[in-house]
C-alpha cells in the first residue's frame, strides 16, 4: 500500500497528496492547502532523534502540556517546532496555530505508516517517541524512493544523491546517509552564506574547498554551538563529503589511467636492461609504498621446490619449527593490509571450496586497499614449474562473487593449516610473530589462518622478470596458461630520444576484482560477448591439431580482458583482441617447421594466423604508430593527455617469428 492510499483510508477530513515533484501537500481543518518537502520532515525527525532529551525538556517546560510527549497539545507542540527555528527547518518552525495540528497529523501518519502501527488521532498518539521516530527513519527511503525524479549525475541534486549512495556503500545507515547528504550540507551552506564566505553550495566545490569551508565553520561560534548540540552531525557530514569528493576525484583519475588486471601473475619478457624491474617499482609508487607493498626477490638457480618460496618445517633443533621466508612474510603483509580495512575476513565452509577463508565487503571499500607487488627477478633462472608449483595450482582456485556492489573473495590455502596446527604452542606463537601477525589487532586473521591455512590475498600481484638466454629455463604451457606474458620491448619500448623527458608512461595496473566473466559486465560494443567469442573461435580453428590450441580458460580471460579494458568502439575492441593474442596466445607457439603444422614452409600456423588477422585487423593492419587510423595503445598514456597510438602488435610479432623460423628453422615468441 502506498502512503497516499494509507492516508485515504483514514477518515479525519485531512487530504494528503504525494506529488510528482517530490512534495507533500496537506490541508488543515479549514481546508487550506500547504506544501512541504519530505526532506524537511526527514531533517526534523533526524534532529528530533538526535536531540530528543533537549526537545523533551522544551515540551516539559510548557505548562499546558499533557501527561506524555506523544499526546498532542497545541502550545507544547508549537514549542517543539520552534525549537528548530534556527535551522533550515523554517517550514516546520513557522507553523501557525491552524497549521500545527495539520502538520502533526501528517507526521504522525508518516510514522504510523512506516512503523506499521495503527494510526489514531494525534490527541491519542502522535508517535513522537524516540523508538517510533528511529524506526521510521530506518525505513524512510522505501517510502519516497519511487517518487524521486531521476537526476543527472553532474547536477547539484545528482551530486547529493551520489554522495548519499556512497555513504550507504560505506556502511552508513539510511538515516545517517540522508542526514549527512541533506541536513549537514544545507545547514553549512546557509551559515557560509550568512558569513559572506560563499554564496554557492558546497555541492559544487572541490574536496580542498570543502575542507577550507569546514575550517571557517569550526571557528564560527554559532555554527560550532549548533554542531555540538547536534552531536557533531554537521561537521561529520561535511568531512565525509570531502572524503566522498576525494574518492570520486581519485576514481576519475584511476578510470583514465589504470587497469584492473584479469590475472595477478605477469611475466615481463625482454632483453636485459630495458627496465622491467624498474617498471614494477614505478607501478608500486603509483598506488602504494615501496617500503611496505614491494618485495624484490632474486630467484636462485638452486630453487627446486615450493619450500624455497614459502618456507619449510625444520627439526634441526630437535623440535618442529617452521622457517619463514621473506616471501611468506610479504604475503601475510598483504593479508594484513586487507585486515586493516573495513572488510570482513572469516573462515567459512563453502560448497565448492570446503573450509575456506573468505573476504567480504562493499565495492567502495576495495579502493582503500593497495596492491602488493612481489617481483621475482630473473624468474626463469630456476625451473618455474618446480618451485612455483603450489602458487600455480592455487592461483586457479581464486573466486570472486558479486551481488550488485557487494563482493566475496575465496581462495584455497597456499599453505595448509596443518603447517600451523602441527607445531607446538610455543612454536605457533613464534610462527605468528614471524609472519607479522603478533599484534592482537590481527587475532581474527590469525584464527582464520589457523583454521583454514594461508591463501593468496586478492591484492597480491606477482611479476616475474624474464630474460631468455642459454643460462635460463623455458616455460611450459602450464605456466604460460596461468600468466600474462608481456613482451616488454613491444608494449613498453625504449625511446632513446625521450631519455631526459618521458612523453609517455605506462598505465597503472591494479589487482583483479573478477575471476569469471559475466554478461552483465561486458561493454556495449560487445554486449553479449559474441564478437570476441567468434574471433577467438577463428584463431582456435587454425590452432586445432597443434599443441598450441586454447581452451575455456582462454575464453574466460579474453572476455575478462574486454571487461577490464572497457572498449567503446569497434577499433578499441579489436585493439583488445590484438593485445590478447600477445598476452595469452602467441607466447604458446614455439618449435620447428614440423611442429608448427606443415613441412612446407609456405603453409604453417604463423602464416595461417597472419591471413586471419589481416582481415580481422584490416582497420589498422598497415597503420604504424602516429598515422591516421592506427589503433589506440591501451597500455600507455601521454603526458599531455593526447591518445597514444601503436601499430598492430600481433602483425609485428608474427613477422618476427616467421623471419626467425625462415632463418634458423626454429622459432618462439621469446626475444
Amino acid at each position: 500500500m502506498s502512503f497516499s492510499d494509507f492516508c485515504n483510508e483514514i477518515d479525519d477530513g485531512q487530504k494528503i497528496e504525494s506529488r510528482e515533484a517530490f512534495v507533500l501537500s496537506f490541508t488543515n481543518s479549514a481546508g487550506e492547502v500547504f506544501n512541504i518537502d519530505p526532506d524537511t520532515i526527514f531533517d526534523f525527525l533526524s534532529s528530533f532523534a538526535e536531540n530528543y532529551d533537549a526537545v523533551a525538556d522544551i515540551w516539559s517546560a510548557t505548562p499546558s502540556r499533557k501527561t506524555s510527549i506523544n499526546f498532542y497539545e497545541e502550545k507544547s507542540y508549537r514549542a517543539i517546532y520552534k525549537y528548530f527555528s534556527s535551522d533550515e527547518l523554517k517550514v516546520i518552525s513557522s507553523t501557525g496555530s491552524s497549521q500545527t495540528k495539520a502538520l502533526t497529523q501528517l507526521i504522525a501518519k508518516l510514522i504510523s505508516y512506516l512503523t506499521d502501527e495503527l494510526y489514531t488521532d494525534p490527541s491519542e498518539n502522535t508517535f513522537f517517541q524516540k523508538q517510533y521516530i528511529s524506526d521510521a527513519l530506518v525505513k524512510w527511503e522505501h517510502l519516497f524512493s519511487s517518487n524521486k525524479i531521476n537526476v543527472e549525475p553532474n547536477t547539484i541534486e545528482g551530486i547529493r544523491e551520489n554522495f548519499r549512495l556512497w555513504l550507504l556503500k560505506s556502511g552508513q545507515s539510511e538515516r545517517s546517509a540522508k542526514s549527512h547528504s541533506t541536513t549537514s550540507i544545507n545547514t553549512s551552506d546557509k551559515r557560509l552564506n550568512e558569513l559572506g564566505v560563499r554564496n554557492t553550495t558546497l555541492l559544487i566545490c572541490t574536496s580542498e574547498e570543502v575542507l577550507d569551508a569546514l575550517e571557517v565553520l569550526t571557528k564560527d561560534p554559532d555554527w560550532s554551538s549548533k554542531d555540538t548540540k547536534g552531536k557533531s552531525m554537521y561537521s561529520i557530514g561535511v568531512k565525509k563529503f570531502s572524503d566522498f569528493l576525494k574518492a570520486t576525484e581519485a576514481q576519475l583519475v584511476e578510470n583514465r589511467t589504470s587497469i584492473h588486471m584479469f590475472k595477478p601473475f605477469v611475466l615481463l619478457a625482454g632483453i636485459s636492461g630495458t627496465g622491467k624491474t624498474r617498471f614494477v617499482r614505478e607501478q608500486v609508487k603509483t598506488h602504494g609504498d615501496l617500503s611496505v607493498s614491494y618485495q624484490l626477490t632474486p630467484v636462485r638457480p638452486d630453487w627446486h621446490e615450493p619450500g624455497d618460496l614459502l618456507g619449510y618445517q625444520s627439526r634441526l633443533s630437535g623440535k618442529a619449527e617452521y622457517v619463514v621466508t621473506d616471501i611468506l612474510r610479504f604475503i601475510c603483509s598483504a593479508w594484513c593490509a586487507i585486515a586493516d580495512s573495513s572488510v570482513l575476513i572469516e573462515s567459512n565452509r563453502d560448497s565448492s571450496h570446503g573450509r575456506v577463508c573468505t573476504v567480504a565487503g562493499e565495492e567502495a571499500q576495495l579502493h582503500s586497499i593497495m596492491p602488493f607487488w612481489l617481483c621475482l627477478d630473473e624468474m626463469n633462472l630456476a625451473p618455474v614449474e618446480q618451485y612455483f608449483a603450489d602458487y600455480l595450482s592455487i592461483l586457479e582456485t581464486r573466486e570472486w562473487r558479486w551481488d550488485e556492489s557487494r563482493f566475496q573473495y575465496l581462495c584455497d590455502p597456499l599453505l595448509s593449516s596443518s603447517v600451523i596446527t602441527d607445531l607446538a604452542q610455543s612454536e605457533q606463537d613464534g610462527f605468528r610473530a614471524a609472519i607479522g601477525l603478533g599484534d592482537p589487532a590481527y587475532d581474527s586473521l590469525w584464527c582464520c589462518f589457523y583454521e583454514h591455512g594461508i591463501g593468496i590475498p586478492f591484492n597480491l600481484i606477482v611479476a616475474g622478470t624474464v630474460n631468455m638466454d642459454e643460462t635460463t629455463h623455458g616455460f611450459s604451457r602450464k605456466v604460460l596458461d596461468r600468466a600474462l606474458t608481456i613482451d616488454f620491448d613491444e608494449f613498453f619500448p625504449n625511446d632513446f630520444s625521450t631519455f631526459f623527458k618521458q612523453e609517455k608512461k605506462p598505465v597503472t595496473f591494479t589487482y583483479p576484482v573478477l575471476s569469471a566473466a559475466s554478461i552483465d559486465r561486458l561493454p556495449d560494443i560487445d554486449a553479449d560477448g559474441g564478437k570476441s567469442l567468434a574471433f577467438l573461435g577463428k584463431i582456435n580453428t587454425t590452432l586445432n591439431g597443434t599443441p598450441f590450441n586454447v581452451a575455456y580458460r582462454a575464453v574466460n580471460e579474453l572476455l575478462l580482458m574486454v571487461i577490464c579494458m572497457k572498449p567503446k568502439t569497434d577499433l578499441e575492441l579489436r585493439a583488445v583482441w590484438d593485445d590478447f593474442l600477445m598476452l595469452k596466445v602467441l607466447s604458446r607457439i614455439e618449435g620447428d617447421i614440423d611442429k608448427l603444422g606443415q613441412a612446407q614452409s609456405d603453409n604453417n600456423v604463423l602464416k595461417e594466423l597472419y591471413k586471419i588477422l589481416e582481415v580481422e585487423f584490416s582497420q589498422f593492419w598497415d597503420r604504424d604508430a602516429g598515422l591516421e587510423g592506427a589503433r589506440p595503445d591501451l597500455f600507455l598514456i601521454s603526458s599531455d593527455g593526447e591518445e597514444v597510438t601503436t601499430g598492430c602488435r600481433s602483425k609485428a610479432k608474427l613477422n618476427w617469428m616467421q623471419n626467425r623460423l625462415d632463418a634458423s628453422g626454429f622459432t618462439s615468441f621469446w626475444p
